[in-house]
Formats: structure tokens, sequence, C-alpha cells
């Protein structure tokens, strides 16, 4: 994080409280060198809240459950 985009940046920012601080904080993600790290972390340790890696919550939930999806046909095809 302290060579991202958010480094200097409020906290706050980032643990919105509704669509348009969502879209705010996503905004700052753009172009940043991090973004994949941190999204991996958010996903990883399971971060239920606020913006990591330039994605949602709701993001989030839905890369996790497409993988959970896809290890579950890799096994159905083994």
């Amino acid at each position: 994080m302290a060579e991202g985009n958010c480094a200097g940046q409020a906290p706050d920012l980032f643990f919105p409280s509704d669509g348009v601080g969502v879209e705010v904080a996503k905004k700052v993600c753009i172009g940043c060198p991090s973004t994949e790290a941190c999204l991996e972390y958010a996903l990883t340790y399971r971060i239920e809240h606020g913006v990591w890696g330039g994605c949602s919550e709701r993001q989030r939930r839905r890369i996790l459950k497409a993988r959970r999806l896809a290890v579950q046909s890799e096994a159905v095809n083994a």
C-alpha cells in the first residue's frame, strides 16, 4: 500500500457508506501499480468491507464465487 495510489489518502475514503463513495474510491485505484496485489490480499484474507484493488465488496464476492465454481468444475471434469 505504501507504493499504491492510496498512499497518503484518508483510509475512510476506501470504506464508504454508499455507492457514490465506492465509485470515488475506485477512481483512486485506476492505474495503480498495486491493484492486483491489493485485490489478492483482500480475497485471500476474505476482507468483507471497503474497496480493495479497485473492487467493491460485491465484486469481490463475485470473484470468489467464480473461483469456487471453477475449482468445482475442474474437480468434476478431472
